[in-house]
């Protein structure tokens, strides 16, 4: 596979938003990436505002701000929460 119609960032975003409890390892595993590089991601996401992280005894917990924009200026009309309609749920 040499290309994906989203970002690993885009991916973190609907994983965490189907599973907002999920550990690095298994989203790394999800994703098919280095649990450093999704460590990294997460870091991206939470200093630009769209993922809180919550410590809940040994694990974190994720919270979305689904109101944020999209970041390409080709979609800033558009929220995260609309994406998450969109590719979020599992069917």
């Amino acid at each position: 596979m040499n290309w994906t119609f989203l970002t690993n960032h885009g991916h973190v975003l609907i994983i965490l938003s189907r599973n907002p409890g999920i550990r690095i390892s298994e989203l790394a595993d999800e994703i098919g990436i280095s649990e450093r590089q999704v460590s990294n991601i997460l870091k991206d996401l939470h200093d630009s505002g769209y993922v809180a992280k919550q410590r809940q005894g040994r694990r974190n917990s994720y919270e979305i701000s689904s109101d944020a924009p999209l970041r390409h200026h080709s979609n800033q009309d558009h929220t995260v929460k609309e994406l998450i309609e969109i590719l979020g749920e599992k069917k």
